[in-house]
């Protein structure tokens, strides 16, 4: 089993940064990709990024494409949501996910969340304007 731990949020002023941190224990990392969904009040849970095993093939849903970067440290059973200039509308609590069906089958991170085996509980980002 798995255990994923978010940390890192809190309030920020828009055009701010912040840095989410994702670790596993358990279980190492390596054999899984990695995904980061968001979900504000009253809306469904969206994805966010994810990032390959290896770290070489990362997706961004397009709202925060060059603003958000998602990366790992495998050494670390860690991985990271990079945020800079943040927008009121990225308010939500962010949860990572582990998934290891893709790396067996030899594909991409999935941007679906039920393709996600293990999540975290969650950390909250507020922005304020």
């Amino acid at each position: 089993q798995m255990q994923l731990v978010e940390s890192g949020g809190g309030l920020v002023q828009a055009g701010g940064s912040l840095r989410l941190s994702c670790a596993a224990s358990g279980r190492s990392l390596r054999r899984y990709a990695m995904g980061w969904f968001r979900q504000a009040p009253g809306q469904e849970r969206e994805f966010v990024a994810a990032i390959s095993w290896g770290g070489g093939t990362t997706y961004y849903t397009d709202s925060v494409k060059g603003r958000f970067t998602i990366s790992r440290d495998n050494a670390k059973n860690t991985v990271y949501l990079q945020m800079n200039n943040l927008k009121p509308e990225d308010t939500a609590v962010y949860y990572c996910a582990a998934d290891l069906g893709s790396v067996a089958a030899g594909i991409g991170p999935p941007s679906v969340s039920s393709e996600y085996d293990y999540w975290g509980q969650g950390t909250q980002v507020t922005v304020s304007s």
